[in-house]
């Protein structure tokens, strides 16, 4: 029986730790990154933010670069993440978007209508999106064999929720509103996004990315028993054409009814929110595919370097002889992240036996 933690499995660099991880195989203590871990919390990000907007740091490659090793140089950690937006595919297709000063996103406009959704186009995204291609190839020699590296999207249930509101809101209604009322329109927006997605992934896959991460953020806005027909099978439906060639992380957050269309999606690894007790999941998801997560991000920002390594600690004890443990937060860190409390995080899991 494969462990974990394996004296003998000692892998000679971070990103084969995580490559191993990533497909079940044997290492010497799980891998590590964190959701939003370029930018907000950091200096060094904040003081770049002092000359450029977001939305320039992410089509600038040598930009985008810099951002994204940015926590790598501080932390050490075993996989880098692709500093961008997932709102760079409505961009692509023609909804541009901003980030307003009092926080928050803003697109040019809403989608509302038949007309709107026939107006996005698939055809120019990998065109659009070049400036991707060249940061994540830039990435990749300067990483090197060191550290993996991380592609993303959005889903498209997810990046629907954004374009039809045309800005961040309380309450993210409208998607939800016209799958139920209209779900020939609410297809052609999906099968749209889907396509473009999975153009723009397989992109990504042809830099040598060793790993992507299809965010879900909004999944637990559906029922569970509309998840599958309005998210799932989207996914599913990318992961699909992507034919195996990197792993695939599965992150929705707040479908825990939804664990048997998770492990049936086609992804590799399932990242896991901070809602959920991994103790417990982890008796549900089938060992050859990977979980990834899921330290509470309200840690970071509020407890202090005691308390994350100690809660770090109790997750890395729960998945103690499961293959495929890749440690993460539970969702994204906060601007209030306390570098004190990331470096505690960090500490904990280099030092796990």
């Amino acid at each position: 029986m494969p462990q974990t933690m394996n004296p003998t499995a000692a892998p000679a660099t971070n990103r084969e730790r995580f490559n191993r991880a990533a497909r079940c195989l044997p290492v010497d203590r799980p891998p590590m990154w964190l959701m939003r871990q370029a930018g907000r919390a950091l200096p060094e990000y904040r003081k770049l933010k002092e000359t450029y907007t977001f939305v320039q740091l992410c089509q600038n490659p040598e930009l985008a670069v810099e951002v994204t090793l940015q926590p790598v140089r501080r932390f050490g950690f075993d996989a880098a993440i692709l500093f961008s937006d997932i709102l760079v595919i409505p961009e692509a297709m023609g909804q541009k978007y901003h980030f307003k000063e009092t926080g928050g996103v803003q697109m040019d406009f809403a989608v509302t209508s038949k007309v709107d959704i026939e107006k996005l186009s698939v055809e120019h995204v990998v065109e659009r999106l070049s400036y991707v291609d060249k940061a994540l190839r830039m990435l990749r020699a300067e990483l090197g064999d060191k550290t993996a590296l991380l592609g993303f999207t959005g889903s498209p249930w997810t990046l629907a929720t954004f374009m039809m509101e045309g800005a961040s809101v309380p309450k993210y209604s409208r998607a939800l509103q016209l799958f139920r009322e209209d779900k020939k329109t609410f297809f052609a927006l999906l099968e749209k996004l889907t396509a473009a997605v999975t153009a723009y992934l397989q992109m990504q896959i042809a830099t040598g990315i060793d790993a992507l991460q299809i965010f879900d953020s909004h999944g637990g806005h559906l029922a569970p028993t509309e998840f599958q027909e309005a998210s799932g099978r989207w996914t599913n439906e990318i992961i699909a054409n992507l034919g195996g060639k990197v792993p695939v992380i599965n992150f929705s957050l707040g479908t825990h009814g939804n664990w048997p269309d998770l492990i049936n999606s086609g992804a590799n690894i399932l990242g896991i929110d901070w809602q959920t007790d991994l103790a417990e999941v982890r008796k549900l998801i089938p060992a050859h595919l990977a979980m990834q997560g899921n330290l509470s991000p309200v840690h970071i920002a509020e407890s202090t370097p005691e308390v994350v390594a100690a809660e770090t600690k109790k997750i890395l004890e729960a998945m103690r002889g499961r293959p495929g443990h890749i440690f993460n937060l539970g969702h994204g860190l906060t601007p209030g992240a306390k570098l004190e409390n990331i470096a505690a995080l960090v500490e904990t899991v280099k030092a796990f036996k």
